[in-house]
């Protein structure tokens, strides 16, 4: 009886959840479209100076991992959102627990990010040519780095005090985190402390994990998704800790 409980109060969250970003859909069409259009103007920069096989892979992995991590403002505003409107105060009184309310919060999110690194890995097969000979590697790289960026939106929604400080926490730490990773420019191309601190990126590991499921090399996938797995449950954890009071009731934000 209390796991088909949780299931039900699970079912209506993410049913609810889920309405609600349909009723906004501005923030999640422009993580949308906005890749595509950047994967269009900033490629022949990429063929130019990589070639065209080399080149298509850096940019369109490139383009996936700078916008799903811009697209964090997804993750964190669905949480933000529920604080701002003082929704929580009334989820105190209720028998929600801290980890159903993330989960509830996640599924939704979790397929807006995953569709929209499909989107770009689809564009990026079926206009430019990008070439895939091992899909269910990639796929497997995708729904890891998707976790991670559940974690870190979670850990940013529950962190911050306003709308204008979680846009400034995706803009700027999104672009670092893409750029300290070699998302934008290759490692081999930024002065060399970028290399030696990149792995301290999650970013990092996303483009080592694409870069290895398109040529195939197992090993070092696994270990990227091992780690951007990690990172996903550390944040997570933190998450549901910051909303959890002393009698594991939910703690007002």
């Amino acid at each position: 009886m209390p796991q088909r409980d949780s299931a039900t109060r699970l079912i209506a969250l993410v049913r609810h959840n889920a309405l609600l970003m349909l009723r906004e859909p501005g923030p999640l069409l422009s993580r949308l479209i906005m890749p595509l259009v950047f994967l269009i103007l900033l490629r022949p920069l990429y063929l130019a100076a990589q070639g065209r096989t080399a080149g298509t892979e850096q940019a369109v992995v490139g383009t996936l991992v700078t916008f799903s991590l811009l697209a964090l403002s997804i993750s964190g505003g669905a949480i933000l959102t529920e604080r701002l409107g003082r929704t929580w105060d009334r989820l105190r009184g209720t028998p929600l627990r801290p980890a159903e309310l993330l989960l509830g919060k996640a599924v939704p999110v979790y397929a807006a990010l995953l569709a929209q690194q499909l989107l770009i890995t689809g564009f990026g097969v079926y206009v430019f040519g990008l070439r895939v000979p091992h899909p269910f590697l990639l796929l497997i790289v995708l729904l890891s780095w998707s976790c991670t960026l559940l974690g870190l939106g979670a850990l940013l929604g529950v962190l911050v005090r306003s709308m204008g400080g979680l846009s400034a926490a995706f803009d700027i730490g999104g672009m670092l985190l893409s750029s300290v990773g070699g998302a934008l420019v290759p490692l081999g191309s930024l002065p060399p402390w970028v290399a030696a601190v990149a792995p301290a990126s999650p970013g990092y590991w996303a483009v080592h994990g694409l870069h290895a499921a398109l040529t195939g090399d197992a090993p070092t996938a696994t270990t990227a998704c091992g780690i951007l797995v990690t990172v996903s449950l550390l944040c997570g954890t933190l998450a549901a800790l910051r909303l959890q009071g002393r009698s594991n009731r939910l703690v007002a934000l």
